[in-house]
């Protein structure tokens, strides 16, 4: 099979990727940077820019499946400058995706693209399925409202869309894992807020089979990229600094403090969403990574 992923070398791309090609996929990726262009037999870049709406249609040849990853890291202050960049640099990649396969022919026959739990709103209690219809009106929630709408268009052109809301994912090297475990490392770790907090997390390796498995079987609709056991911010942090081998000493940091060093951004850490993992299991796929505590145990000593 060949795909097309956008996103392919941020941190989920990077593990996607190497997935693929290592069960014998063809990939083709889009960047913006002509610096990262690979001409490779089974790995080929290719240029896009989707500010300027620029595309080389031909990153499309051959190519069966789209899988989306393109977006600004929320994980950066929320100015109103980067604001405007986490939600048009969603919906330019895929408007732009959309308007070029209309204009062509081609063989796409489905897309695969990251969405995000933020979509739910914040509660200590309730537990989120892709049925909820009570969504989130923070800023995260509205970008991924309309992140979603824009995937939905490809629907237009015949081609099955998949969205995946995609909750905390563990990785050693980058991402939510080791900005937790940093001060962790340095003995200033302490659970967040009250620590009480949801926190829906996956292990980037499931989520890179779980894409996968949504392109091989060509399954469409909203499904939430979480393993079936969240903890709270609390347990996460606990488990972290027992992996490390690192004490915790501190007391929580409390949420003044928190708002006080990130701003609006603060929802990301304080924000608490707890999300079911039942739709895709009962579609047949089956977790790796389960357990919070094996999953740290594999993320650390592979």
């Amino acid at each position: 099979m060949k795909l097309l992923i956008t996103g392919a070398t941020g941190l989920v791309g990077q593990a996607l990727t190497k997935m693929l090609l290592d069960r014998g996929d063809s990939v083709n990726y889009l960047t913006t940077s002509q610096s990262k262009i690979k001409d490779k037999e089974n790995y080929k870049g290719f240029l896009w820019n989707t500010r300027t709406k620029e595309i080389d249609q031909s990153c499309f040849e051959g190519v069966s499946a789209i899988i989306n990853l393109a977006g600004a890291s929320v994980a950066e202050p929320w100015t109103k400058e980067h604001k405007k960049a986490i939600l048009d640099s969603r919906l330019d990649s895929l408007n732009l995706l959309k308007k070029t396969l209309s204009e062509i022919d081609h063989d796409i026959k489905h897309l695969a693209t990251a969405s995000a739990i933020g979509v739910y709103p914040s509660s200590p209690t309730k537990l989120y399925d892709e049925d909820e219809k009570n969504l989130s009106n923070e800023f995260l929630g509205d970008v991924v409202q309309q992140w979603e709408a824009a995937a939905d268009q490809f629907e237009d052109l015949n081609i099955g869309v998949a969205k995946l809301r995609i909750g905390v994912v563990l990785a050693e090297n980058g991402g939510a894992l080791e900005k937790m475990a940093k001060p962790i490392r340095n003995y200033v770790g302490a659970p967040l807020g009250n620590g009480q907090q949801w926190q829906s997390w996956i292990h980037i390796n499931d989520l890179a089979r779980l894409f996968c498995y949504i392109i091989d079987d060509e399954i469409s609709g909203v499904y939430n990229a979480v393993a079936p056991n969240p903890v709270k911010n609390k347990e996460l942090t606990k488990a972290i600094a027992h992996e490390l081998n690192k004490p915790l000493f501190l007391p929580p940091v409390p949420k003044f403090v928190i708002k006080s060093i990130l701003g609006e951004m603060a929802k990301i850490v304080l924000g608490s969403q707890l999300v079911s993992a039942d739709k895709i299991q009962h579609e047949g796929f089956v977790f790796e990574h389960a357990n919070l505590e094996k999953a740290l145990e594999d993320i650390y000593t592979s």
